[in-house]
């Protein structure tokens, strides 16, 4: 009935184990998660620890003190040109606001001085206190320093300030998205966790070839063969 019998049946047998590990890889299992969720989790916390720029953003902004600049930043709504305004007069900048466009006007290193320093306490999660100087949720706050930097470079290109545009872009980027994308996660070294980053990447290695030759063994002892 089959080409190898030895061949079709070790393919199966290794089949099978390949999915009770499977199955039970999606088990909670590793402190009340799966495996999946606990990798996920520890991969997210060794980037963390890689991803800080903020103190070297921080250098930066001071040597724009004294650039003056002044912007119209159109946003989506009301509401969040009120929210906008008051993260500017924090770094103190003059504000007027008129429906969902906001005029402003101040000292760029002060304003992404205050962007920064908001920045830095969400990666710390240190959330409260942002969430305490603007009285809305800290999440939102970065949101909105996201949202007005992206108006902010728009219009400082249209007036042909592109240094301190791609400056603004900079810190939108490795500052305001960093600090939201991994705020709640707590940092890891790589060294901290080396030992489950080289059993995680090794397993894949093994696992991924192990399906292989459970596929290939099988169809083998079948005989089923690849021909041109």
């Amino acid at each position: 009935m089959f080409a190898s019998p030895k061949h079709f049946f070790g393919g199966v047998a290794l089949m099978v184990a390949f999915a009770i590990v499977l199955v039970a890889m999606f088990l909670p299992i590793f402190d009340g998660r799966n495996a999946l969720d606990y990798m996920d989790s520890l991969f997210n916390s060794v980037s963390k620890g890689s991803a800080y720029y903020v103190a070297d953003l921080k250098a930066e902004a001071e040597d724009q003190r004294g650039n003056a600049v002044a912007v119209r930043l159109a946003v989506a709504s009301e509401t969040q040109a009120r929210q906008t305004a008051e993260l500017f007069r924090a770094g103190g900048a003059t504000v007027k606001v008129a429906e969902a466009e906001l005029r402003v006007s101040g000292d760029l290193g002060g304003i992404l001085g205050r962007c920064l320093q908001d920045s830095d306490e969400m990666f710390a999660n240190a959330g409260a206190g942002v969430r305490d100087r603007y009285g809305y949720e800290e999440r939102r706050v970065l949101f909105n320093w996201w949202t007005a930097l992206k108006a902010m470079d728009e219009d400082l290109k249209r007036q042909n300030r592109f240094a301190e545009a791609a400056f603004v872009v900079k810190v939108r980027e490795k500052a305001v998205e960093c600090a939201y994308n991994y705020y709640g996660i707590e940092p890891w070294k790589v060294s901290d966790k080396i030992g489950v980053v080289l059993f995680s990447l090794v397993f894949y290695v093994v696992y991924t070839v192990w399906y292989g030759y459970a596929i290939i063994l099988t169809l083998d002892g079948w005989g089923l063969k690849l021909s041109h």
